[in-house]
């Protein structure tokens, strides 16, 4: 097959593998007349010619060894901060809550003299928070920090457009810096509900950024100053599947794997917001309303674990260890345990996407903490609570920074979710109780709510998002010629 140019796709972590590569996007591309060239983590680069290798598409390493020496050895310190101002310095016309948080963490687990320069960091955000020439200037400012790390895969494969997961928040910056000094059209695509409002401004300057809905289009405006011109709305091929049921198990099949009884009634809950706040105590509270036949109904309690309970963290070993054991204990209570994939992208990442979507799609109730998969399970229609019962005192480690559940409903996507009406808020395990049973008594209650928070989140509902997204990254590739 003749290509016409080639286009650099950046899928460096388990949303971006399945953003672009379980669904159409990659296919699709290729499918246009270009050749694609993936880059991945090293130690996932025969996995993923293994699984997904096709004609037109080559698969290379991000080299992160590289990128991690030169972040860590050439002036650090100073590539630290602007990732941190980076991060935090999106303009006040958008909710900030949620860097804010990110700003509280970093404040309190400064050490040394990161601590002592916190102070001044924080007049910086303020700045940067009232002028788009400031954010300017610092998105111009790391271009000083390009280390050409891919010089001899752009003189070997002459890219025409280069495509991440990201706007250069993770080492994906230096190959975007890389890009824009070549200039080659570089740009981004966001595969995160929460990205335009918890990732600040872009590390390089770009071309373009395809996002979700309106709504991310006028974060990504009104934050992050991007041209409306240069944002597209194609939706979130990652969700392709969800519509075209590809993924699922049937209800049988998942309730054997899982040793569930088809005569109880199936709350499944997802742990979430792991990183800053213990899920056991809501985990415990469902359980012990199962386990002891509290509700209206005999029902049984699915727990996903969240990626984090598998780094090798003590706090987070020891609340899976909890969970384990909380499971073993008590009846009809149980646990989705997955296998590490290679790489550290842990758990989760891309390889279970039969077992999430089956979770939601059969369960009689999902529970969570604000997750994203609030949004994944409105497309299945199934009734959603948000369970924010707080652990007093958080992580008991001094050391560790910890932000209460019931703080968080001010976030950006947790307060859209919440005014929406797609489901309900447990701050108490009464009210958990209560929402529990007004939804196992009728799981049609906010169907509506949840159909138009879908529709306002992701607004292509048609399993087609893929192609869509393809199609547009292909007219930059052509240079509108397609």
């Amino acid at each position: 097959m003749l290509f016409n140019n080639t286009i650099f796709v950046v899928a460096d972590h388990g949303l971006a593998i399945i953003y672009f590569l379980q669904n159409q996007v990659i296919s699709r591309l290729i499918q246009n007349g270009s050749r694609v060239v993936l880059l991945t983590q090293d130690a996932l680069v025969e996995q993923v010619r293994t699984h997904f290798g096709q004609q037109g598409l080559i698969v290379e390493g991000l080299r992160y060894d590289q990128c991690d020496e030169y972040a860590q050895c050439y002036k650090s310190r100073m590539q630290w901060w602007l990732q941190f101002l980076r991060r935090v310095g999106t303009s006040d016309h958008i909710n900030t809550e949620a860097m804010d948080s990110y700003i509280r963490q970093v404040a309190f687990e400064a050490k040394g003299r990161q601590k002592l320069l916190m102070p001044l960091a924080k007049m910086v955000v303020k700045y940067l928070r009232k002028s788009s020439q400031a954010r300017q200037k610092i998105v111009q400012y790391q271009m000083n920090f390009t280390p050409f790390i891919y010089r001899d895969l752009f003189e070997k494969y002459q890219p025409s457009l280069v495509v991440s997961s990201t706007y250069g928040w993770r080492n994906d910056r230096y190959i975007l810096r890389e890009a824009h000094q070549r200039g080659i059209k570089s740009g981004a695509v966001i595969v995160g509900w929460d990205n335009p409002s918890s990732y600040g401004i872009p590390s390089a300057p770009l071309d373009f950024v395809s996002c979700w809905s309106d709504i991310q289009k006028q974060e990504l405006v009104d934050g992050s100053d991007w041209d409306p011109e240069k944002v597209n709305v194609g939706g979130i091929p990652s969700y392709d599947n969800y519509f075209n049921k590809s993924w699922l198990i049937s209800r049988e099949k998942y309730f054997q794997k899982h040793k569930l009884d088809p005569h109880r009634k199936l709350i499944a809950y997802a742990s979430s917001f792991v990183t800053f706040s213990p899920n056991y105590r809501n985990i415990k509270t469902l359980a012990d309303l199962v386990a002891n036949d509290e509700l209206d109904y005999q029902a049984q309690l699915l727990i996903r674990l969240h990626p984090n309970h598998f780094l090798n963290d003590s706090l987070f070993i020891e609340e899976r260890k909890q969970i384990l054991a909380l499971a073993d204990r008590l009846p009809n209570v149980h646990v989705v345990e997955p296998v590490a994939l290679a790489g550290d992208l842990g758990n989760y990442s891309g390889e279970d996407m039969d077992e999430k979507t089956s979770m939601m799609a059969h369960a009689d109730v999902f529970t969570t903490v604000y997750s994203t998969m609030c949004v994944e399970c409105a497309i299945h229609d199934r009734p959603i609570i948000s369970v924010v019962l707080d652990e007093p005192g958080g992580w008991k480690d001094p050391n560790k920074f910890s932000l209460a559940l019931s703080d968080i409903d001010h976030w950006p996507t947790h307060s859209r979710f919440l005014e929406s009406g797609a489901g309900r808020l447990a701050s108490d395990s009464e009210s958990l109780r209560q929402h529990l049973n007004t939804y196992l008594n009728n799981d049609k209650i906010d169907s509506l709510e949840r159909a138009m928070f879908v529709k306002n989140e992701i607004t292509f509902t048609d399993g087609y998002a893929g192609i869509r997204t393809a199609d547009y990254l292909s007219s930059l590739a052509f240079g509108g010629k397609l």
